[in-house]
């Protein structure tokens, strides 16, 4: 029966059409591919005749044998080899060493000298077909926040201790003056008495004021000032946040005769503020000098470049090349695609580290730039770049049927894993009356910005001696942000770049250089407890209100500037939630470029964070110290090992390993992923912060226990049996089903030591449409006698166990469920 994937019917007629110059055929490919009864011998038929043959095709090329065989794939039985190969005609005969199994494999056709090239003559897009040894299988295979009065002879006269401000004071002294200074009758304003009283009951009001803040102050629970606050939590082993800057991808199109033109990044250490980019001032949408500082005093909101880009005008808008199909898209998941290089120069421009955004720019059905999906959009940063051909199709041409002299170049990219595309996004789409291209494409010239604006040099105050020296900046509200990743030696994804560092671990984004001598520079702080007295650092102390205030050193916990020291202070204002603008708000670019068309953001600002709320550092700072850093029992090892990206839950054992004693720790991963090698080491390295010095870790797998399940299902008499089965097939599952919801034996439903209850199984096979009752016949341990699980209703598992129910033929050991159905309709 023949089997074959991912058909192109178009290129297949443009190869079978193309000629050369003497009317003969010079391009053959892969026409589909059958598999023999036996399971061993493969029928490849072809466009053409292969060589060897009569009249072959490409005329004069030796003949493809064993070697020219390539097979990949395969769950259970990999690794299959072509024994031999035989050509008639346009068949080409395999005979392959092994039968493969239920899964899917590639046949590849490579060349005897590079396996990474077909050979000469044929198709690179038809020299490779996708099949299945094993068909009857294929419904069956996987797709897989918190909380005593002293007396005396005579009483003196009596006072009011609860006098607090200036009336009460005046009042208070008048009285005892009446019983001290009878004789003293003067009320009058201007009398000299009653002036010193109200000056005295002035001062007793400041004072009793000064009284009050310092007891206030001096709590965490009563403290008012924010500066106050973050110095009991820091004592608390807590550190404050003070919010966090947005960041958005920026594109840029320029004119043709601009190419070449670099924007400069952002360099608080070189005083150099990076090219700037805001949001829309109203209806106005150019830019001019003179209109720059008034766009800070309203409600603008400026970017600046995190790094240095040069701009191309071929980056502008990149087209992704179909390969001739007139229905093309690139699938969910992808992390690769062709790009059309009209003209050779992507090939030089696009770069490793080059971050594209992926933008569907028309609607599907229309082909009208009004109805493009504006959630269409997606960053990826590349990873690799290689140039290469089609042969068929003329650079600016359609599909040719006749040899090229000018073949399209093309520049096939990848990208990171993670950036992986999270929909299809469709290229090319045929209706009844017309093929809409160009439905999505590729932007360059991307910039990583971040909220604020750079302000170069601020003078401060000159340091006094006779005060601590505190200045406080001109503007605010200051930047808060974290290194941008783009100088990182690892090749970080587009969307890492925007999932900024813990909001805990933010660094405030100034410097300050003294006057007289420019290469003195002071840098931010946490906290001096861990300045030397030659350190030159200060703390930025903020305030409820946004202003910001510097803390130097006393020459014990950081250095103390001399007197008579004059700062210059280069930093960035713009922080928090007013960052976050929507896509498309970002329309001006300062200082002005020529060339540049349009600057753009097609996706949102995302990431900004506002200020921790005094009430929520009340909350949390008690709590912080109470925090345990290091593992002691087992169930301390396990917890800090849940708390690692990718763990859904684990187990620690403590062992004794002869000379000390071993921690296993037994993790069971997301996704029912496997503890490969790199996953280990990187949780023993996270690990190793919270490990006691006598124990020595390890991590382990789970023990996966596959199930062994029948049921016995009475189909409704409406229903077909053939449907039913599909759907309990699915709902008993180990992956996500086409509804969106989880099949009962996905991973991220079992863990460790779970029991499965019969009365479940029942219950959710009830559930499923057409189903009228439930029987289950076997419920137990795969290869294993049972021990009364149908009559308890349970099966239990030890605290290292996981049960599993892959249901997959190719990998029996993964458990299996079986329906016999009775009942309903025989045929669809």
């Amino acid at each position: 029966m023949p089997t074959q994937f991912d058909r192109n019917t178009q290129r297949q007629t443009a190869v079978r059409a193309i000629k050369g110059a003497n009317g003969r055929s010079i391009l053959n490919g892969i026409d589909y591919i059958e598999v023999a009864a036996d399971l061993r011998t493969l029928n490849l038929y072809f466009i053409h005749n292969l060589p060897g043959t009569n009249q072959p095709v490409p005329f004069g090329a030796p003949a493809l044998s064993a070697d020219n065989i390539l097979i990949e794939g395969g769950t259970r039985i990999q690794s299959i080899q072509a024994e031999f190969a035989a050509a008639i005609d346009n068949l080409l005969t395999v005979r392959v060493n092994t039968p493969g199994d239920f899964s899917v494999y590639t046949l590849r056709l490579v060349d005897t000298n590079d396996a990474h090239q077909p050979p000469e003559g044929f198709d690179s897009q038809l020299a490779r077909v996708e099949f299945v040894f094993r068909t009857e299988a294929l419904t069956n295979l996987n797709q897989q926040g918190d909380r005593a009065i002293a007396t005396a002879a005579q009483a003196p006269p009596p006072i009011d201790y609860l006098t607090k401000d200036y009336a009460s004071f005046r009042q208070l002294m008048l009285n005892r003056l009446a019983i001290t200074t009878p004789q003293w009758q003067e009320r009058n304003p201007a009398d000299l008495g009653i002036m010193l009283v109200e000056l005295l009951a002035y001062t007793a009001d400041h004072l009793s004021y000064y009284q009050d803040a310092v007891a206030t102050e001096s709590y965490l629970g009563t403290a008012r000032k924010r500066v106050s606050v973050c110095r009991h939590a820091r004592l608390l082993d807590y550190f404050v946040h003070n919010g966090r800057n947005a960041r958005t991808w920026i594109t840029i199109a320029i004119d043709a005769d601009a190419d070449g033109t670099t924007l400069l990044g952002a360099s608080i250490a070189l005083n150099r503020p990076g090219t700037q980019f805001l949001t829309r001032i109203g209806s106005q949408s150019d830019l001019s000098p003179m209109d720059y500082e008034t766009v800070f005093n309203s409600r603008s909101q400026c970017f600046e470049a995190m790094h240095d880009l040069t701009l191309y005008s071929a980056q502008n808008e990149i087209e992704i090349y179909p390969w001739g199909s007139q229905h093309y898209c690139l699938p969910k998941g992808a992390t690769q695609a062709t790009l059309k290089d009209t003209g050779g120069q992507l090939r030089q421009q696009l770069q490793p580290g080059i971050v594209l955004i992926f933008e569907q720019v028309r609607g599907r059905q229309t082909g009208k730039l009004e109805d493009a999906d504006p959630t269409r959009r997606y960053a990826v940063r590349l990873t690799r770049v290689r140039a290469t051909l089609d042969p068929l199709q003329q650079e600016g041409a359609i599909t040719q049927t006749e040899p090229v002299a000018n073949p399209q170049n093309l520049v096939t990219i990848e990208w990171h894993r993670a950036d992986a595309l999270p929909a299809e996004f469709w290229v090319t789409q045929a209706s009844d009356r017309k093929t809409i291209e160009n439905i999505s494409v590729v932007r360059g010239n991307v910039m990583l910005a971040d909220h604020g604006r750079t302000l170069l040099l601020e003078p401060l105050d000159e340091v006094t001696e006779s005060a601590r020296y505190c200045p406080r900046l001109k503007y605010e509200p200051l930047t808060y942000q974290a290194p941008s990743g783009f100088g990182d030696v690892e090749l970080v994804s587009a969307t890492e770049l925007l999932q900024q560092v813990h909001l805990h671990n933010l660094q405030p984004s100034i410097q300050l250089q003294e006057v007289e001598n420019a290469d003195r520079r002071w840098q931010p702080r946490t906290d001096l407890l861990s300045s030397d007295r030659f350190a030159r650092d200060f703390v930025v102390e903020m305030e409820e209100d946004g202003r910001a205030y510097l803390r130097f050193g006393d020459n014990q916990l950081g250095r103390q500037p001399t007197p008579k020291t004059q700062f210059q202070a280069t930093y960035r204002v713009g922080n928090g939630s007013a960052g976050n603008v929507g896509a498309e708000a970002i329309v001006h670019l300062y200082p002005p470029q020529r060339g540049i068309r349009a600057v753009r953001n097609p996706l949102p600002a995302r990431g900004g964070a506002e200020p921790e709320s005094l009430d929520h550092v009340r909350f949390q700072a008690p709590q912080a110290f109470r925090e345990r850093q290091c593992a002691v029992t087992e169930a301390d090892y396990a917890q800090f090992a849940q708390r690692f990206p990718g763990v859904q839950r684990a187990v620690a054992t403590r062992r004794w390993t002869g000379s000390w004693e071993t921690i296993f720790i037994t993790v069971d991963r997301t996704n029912g992923q496997g503890v490969d090698a790199s996953f280990r080491r990187n949780l023993l390295a996270y690990l190793e912060q919270f490990r006691l010095a006598a124990h020595t870790l390890e991590i382990d797998n789970p023990r996966f226990v596959p199930l062994d399940l029948a049921l016995t299902v009475q189909v409704k008499p409406d229903y077909f049996r053939r449907s039913v089965q599909l759907l309990l097939q699915e709902t008993f599952s180990d992956r996500v089903q086409t509804n969106g919801q989880l099949g009962f034996f996905h991973p991220e439903l079992q863990t460790f030591a779970q029991p499965i209850y019969l009365s479940e199984i029942v219950k959710t096979a009830m559930q499923v449409a057409g189903v009228l009752s439930v029987q289950v016949t076997r419920f137990q341990r795969l290869w294993q006698l049972p021990q009364g699980e149908l009559e308890t209703g349970k099966l239990v598992f030890d605290r290292l166990e996981i049960p599993v129910l892959r249901n997959d033929p190719s990998a029996p050991e993964g458990g299996r469920i079986a329906f016999d159905l009775k009942g309903g309709l025989a045929y669809e």
